[in-house]
C-alpha cells in the first residue's frame, strides 16, 4: 500500500515540476500568447473543447482506430511469433523479409494506403497495425527462442506434446518478454496513429492538432497535445496492470 502511495506521489511531483517549468518558460518567453500559451490558457482551451464536445468526439475516433489496429496487430503478431519461434527453420527464411520491411517508417506507407483506401478510419488503422505488428512479432520470436530448455524437458516428462507445449508451456514462459514488446509497441503505435490522422483523416486528435494549427489556435493545439500525452500514459499503465494480473494468476511475480 505504501509503495502504491509513493508511486502516485512521484507521478504528482513529476507533473507538477513539468507544469512549473512550462510556466517559467512562458514567463521568460519573448513570444506572444498566441504563439506560446501558458498552462492556464491551455487548460482553458481544453475546458472549452470539453464543453463543446469536440475533444470527446476526436478521442472516440482516435481510440476506435487505435484499439482495432493495435489489438489485431498484437493478436496476429503473437500467434505468428510463437509459431515462427517454435519452427525456427521457417523463421530463418522469413526473418530477412521482416528485417527489410521493419525499419521502413509506417508513415512512408501512408500515401500508398490513402491512394488505395481513401481517407477515414481504414488508413489510420492500417498505420497503427504496421507500427505495432513488427515490434511484437520480433519480440515474440525472441521470447520463444529464449525459453529455458528445462521447461521443455519437464513438459516431455509429463508427456505434454504438440500444440499443448507451445501454448501451455512456451507461451507462459515467454509471456514477460512478449509483454515488454507489447509495451514498446503500444507507445509506437499511438505516436503513428496521431501522425497518420494529420494526413489521412478528418477527425481524431491528430486532425485536431492540424485544425488548431491552421486556425492559429496555439492554446487548443497544446490542449490536444496534453490529451495525447495523458492517453499514452494511461495506455502504458493499463498494459502494466494487465501484465501484473496475468503473472499473478499464473503464480509468478513481476520481473
Amino acid at each position: 500500500m505504501l509503495e502504491k502511495a509513493l508511486s502516485v506521489w512521484r507521478v504528482i511531483v513529476s507533473f507538477a515540476v513539468l507544469v512549473a517549468l512550462w510556466q517559467l518558460a512562458y514567463v521568460v518567453s519573448p513570444y506572444p500568447d498566441a504563439l506560446f500559451p501558458s498552462p492556464a490558457q491551455a487548460a482553458g482551451a481544453l475546458g472549452e473543447l470539453a464543453l463543446s464536445g469536440r475533444i470527446w468526439t476526436d478521442i472516440q475516433a482516435s481510440m476506435f482506430r487505435y484499439v482495432v489496429g493495435y489489438a489485431s496487430a498484437a493478436l496476429i503478431a503473437i500467434v505468428l511469433g510463437l509459431l515462427l519461434g517454435w519452427f525456427s527453420r521457417a523463421w530463418r527464411y522469413v526473418n530477412p523479409v521482416v528485417q527489410f520491411i521493419r525499419p521502413i517508417s509506417p508513415m512512408a506507407w501512408l500515401p500508398f494506403i490513402v491512394l488505395l483506401l481513401g481517407i477515414g478510419d481504414v488508413p489510420a488503422i492500417a498505420i497503427v497495425f504496421i507500427a505495432a505488428f513488427f515490434p511484437v512479432l520480433v519480440g515474440a520470436v525472441t521470447a520463444v527462442n529464449n525459453v529455458d530448455p528445462t521447461y521443455l524437458k519437464v513438459a516431455r516428462n509429463f508427456d505434454i506434446r504438440g500444440a499443448a507445449v507451445l501454448f501451455k508451456v512456451v507461451f507462459p514462459a515467454a509471456f514477460p518478454q512478449i509483454m515488454a514488446s507489447l509495451r514498446m509497441a503500444i507507445g509506437t503505435a499511438w505516436i503513428f496513429l496521431v501522425a497518420g490522422e494529420m494526413v489521412g483523416s478528418q477527425t481524431g486528435l491528430g486532425y485536431l492538432i492540424i485544425d488548431a494549427r491552421n486556425n492559429l489556435s496555439a492554446d487548443k493545439l497544446l490542449a490536444a497535445i496534453i490529451v495525447i500525452g495523458i492517453i499514452g500514459f494511461a495506455l502504458d499503465t493499463l498494459v502494466k496492470l494487465v501484465e501484473r494480473k496475468v503473472l499473478r494468476s499464473w503464480g509468478k511475480e513481476e520481473a
